[in-house]
């Protein structure tokens, strides 16, 4: 598939944010991108026109109820046989942090055994509590399944800022040593929360900035093409993004969130 033929969609809603950052950094890359707010996606009724689905970040409907539940009940009631016929032919989804919170609540991810009637994990609310906007550092553990991260190392440590109040990645408790093995046996587990030399934060704050189980910042389902995660990329794709660009002798030519972008894009030019 040739970049410029590449076809992104950026859906939106009220209260979601970050989407013009995310447009941004896939055009830079030569595909094409579009924001689109979902009512108008009901009327065309074209989602299988792009190769990519994004659900950005934000606190869509206010986050009322919990995070991300809304948005993922209206999409599943108004675009659930579109988006079905979407994940069947493994097109990529991308959520960041609100987005990450809807695929979880659509079912979409950890997806075990394919899409899932009701959740198999949650973000929950912080640990400790409120509102948390922070640079911060997670490993990559993918050995090279996920599509948005094949390109990066194993072990690799990222930079990118977090930005939310409902991060706290948890599975349910019965089955919270069978979920994680199994994030670990399917290749699933994509980012946890280290310090910037690549230690594991293990639970502690701020390094963890949300309390999450095992450090867990990002996560895909078992064919890597859904990819869910708590930082924001796109608030790290430029040297001038970065918060401390000033104090450098040599600034980088990007930020590591434009690794992220990349990757998928690569994997897709490949088809």
């Amino acid at each position: 598939m040739r970049r410029e033929d590449i076809k992104v969609c950026v859906l939106r809603v009220g209260g979601t944010n970050c989407d013009a950052e995310t447009k941004r950094a896939f055009q830079e890359l030569g595909v094409q991108t579009e924001i689109i707010h979902v009512n108008e996606m009901v009327k065309r009724r074209n989602l299988l026109e792009y190769d990519v689905l994004v659900f950005p970040g934000g606190f869509s409907y206010g986050d009322y109820v919990r995070a991300g539940v809304i948005w993922a009940r209206w999409i599943l009631a108004r675009l659930g046989k579109d988006l079905e016929a979407f994940v069947d032919e493994n097109r990529p989804i991308l959520g960041i942090c609100n987005g990450f919170q809807v695929l979880v609540e659509a079912g979409l991810l950890p997806g075990f055994e394919g899409t899932s009637s009701y959740p198999e994990a949650v973000l929950a609310t912080n640990i400790p509590p409120g509102y948390n906007c922070r640079w911060i550092s997670v490993k990559n553990e993918s050995k090279g399944k996920c599509v948005f991260t094949w390109r990066i190392p194993k072990g690799h440590v990222l930079r990118v800022p977090v930005a939310h109040s409902e991060g706290r990645f948890l599975l349910p408790k019965e089955k919270e040593k069978q979920f994680l093995e199994k994030l670990y046996e399917n290749d699933q587990l994509v980012f946890r929360y280290c310090s910037k030399e690549g230690e594991y934060a293990e639970g502690s704050f701020p390094t963890n900035p949300n309390g999450s189980l095992h450090d867990i910042a990002g996560i895909c389902n078992p064919e890597g093409t859904i990819f869910g995660l708590m930082p924001h990329p796109e608030r790290a794709v430029h040297w001038w993004q970065l918060p401390d660009w000033t104090k450098r002798e040599q600034k980088p030519e990007f930020g590591d969130g434009r690794l992220i972008f990349e990757s998928l894009i690569e994997y897709l030019a490949k088809l």
